[in-house]
């Protein structure tokens, strides 16, 4: 164990990254750019190609950045770069094993753990005494020890003596320029304190800061609670947007009111839903593993119902406004602004843009879209719409009954949208800057 540690941090080791989506690909990228061999593996083909292509599929990992990391060979320890590929083969190369895959939710909205059950019995079959195995995909406090274990173990070889095994929740905020992989703190917790201790000389490499803790479940729980705090705040503020919204008060300034308070309150803002793949899926790995324990965790259940009924309070502002201009919302034509679940970034994962257009398509209304971020819609676990974005001209903004602001991208004019449009349904405050025409705009 002591030996893995040193070469960790001599950067003599190389570092497989198993799924390489909006976690794994900046965290391969990360310890490549720290002299570190790094292998990323994922069975989606076409994202292999593209990056041995040079090109990025993630906006804000830029194809300039992995350009010079790239290697068209696995590289070995000490050779610094980054190699893509669908072929699991190399596992055995790897000296540590960064598990990055999704953890969603089935129909019943249970946890599907069946991305990281794959990938690890995929692991099981190449682990090889003393390599690193480490879980980062957002899930429920037991998985490491419980789910991930007993997989790799099947073929003889015992966590904390043949090999380490720890988990280290992935902690990336897509298109945020104030933190990135390498100075956001990690944590990190092992199934033995030894595993642990082999997990952070590895991070520890990397990022600036290392946070170890006791076991990998309490790096699991900190993870939920992270998620689960805002998800619970952000309830709050959209229950306080339907009840000021019937007072005629504006929920927006309230909070930039409330949030002169120099202690004691954190501001957070309302809007159409929850989106991504972590606030609206991570709360009810915990409300679930709760149920095991004869538990009910109300108050998480709660918020996540408010949250998933702002898309319906969004549809029902529309309606209100469209009737006031005598018009009904069947047969009308709605021009939806933003499909990305967050500003200024390309991932529509969760969005309650979508679901804003399953709402508006069951009252039988017409909806297009415009996201310079999200061009093409593609098919997701959920929703299949099968549409492309449109340009957002005047006339486009014009033929539209009425408009939705659903994501703020900062590319957006939002004097022009207003000017150009018949309404306009805000539901992110977007609009707060337009003096022009503010009779059209409601806030929702």
């Amino acid at each position: 164990m002591d030996n893995l540690a040193d070469r960790f941090r001599r950067r003599d080791g190389v570092v497989g990254v198993v799924g390489l989506g909006y976690v794994g690909l900046p965290l391969a990228a990360t310890f490549a750019e720290a002299g570190f061999a790094a292998i990323g593996f994922d069975r989606d083909a076409s994202k292999v190609a593209a990056l041995r292509q040079g090109r990025s599929y993630i906006r804000h990992v830029a194809a300039t950045r992995l350009a010079p990391l790239l290697r068209a060979e696995p590289p070995s320890a000490g050779q610094a770069g980054f190699h893509p590929t669908d072929d699991y083969a190399s596992l055995p190369r790897c000296d540590a094993v960064l598990i990055c895959v999704p953890t969603p939710l089935n129909a019943n909205r249970e946890p599907d753990l069946s991305y990281i059950v794959g990938t690890t019995e995929v692991i099981a079959r190449y682990l090889r005494p003393g390599q690193l195995i480490v879980l980062e995909s957002t899930t429920y406090p037991g998985t490491t020890d419980e789910v991930v274990q007993p997989l790799l173990e099947r073929f003889g070889l015992r966590a904390g003596q043949d090999f380490h095994l720890a988990f280290s929740p992935e902690r990336e905020d897509p298109n945020n320029s104030a933190y990135s992989t390498r100075t956001i703190p990690k944590l990190v917790g092992g199934v033995t304190p030894a595993c642990g201790e082999i997990a952070a000389a590895l991070y520890g490499e990397v990022i600036e800061r290392v946070v170890p803790v006791s076991h990998a479940r309490v790096a699991e729980a900190s993870k939920l609670l992270e998620n689960i705090y805002r998800s619970v705040n952000i309830a709050l503020v959209n229950e306080l947007k339907v009840l000021f919204d019937r007072m005629g008060i504006n929920v927006w300034e309230v909070i930039d009111a409330a949030a002169t308070k120099p202690f004691g309150f954190t501001p957070f803002y309302p809007g159409p839903g929850l989106g991504g793949h972590c606030i609206p899926i991570d709360p009810f790995y915990l409300t679930w593993r709760a149920r095991q324990y004869d538990l009910t965790t109300r108050f998480i259940e709660l918020a996540g119902e408010i949250n998933q009924a702002m898309p319906a309070f969004v549809v029902e502002k529309l309606a209100d406004a469209l009737n006031e201009r005598a018009q009904s919302l069947k047969g009308a034509r709605i021009l939806i602004l933003g499909i990305a679940y967050k500003r200024d970034l390309d991932d529509d994962r969760e969005s309650p843009a979508l679901k804003l257009m399953e709402l508006l398509g069951r009252k039988q209304a017409q909806f297009v879209y415009h996201d310079p971020f999200v061009p093409v819609l593609k098919r997701s676990r959920r929703y299949d719409f099968q549409l492309e974005s449109q340009p957002l001209t005047a006339a486009e903004l014009r033929a539209a009954d009425a408009v939705i602001i659903a994501t703020d991208h900062s590319a957006f004019d939002y004097e022009f949208i207003v000017r150009e449009s018949r309404l306009v349904v805000d539901t992110r405050n977007a609009t707060r800057g337009v003096r022009q025409g503010r009779e059209k705009i409601v806030l929702a």
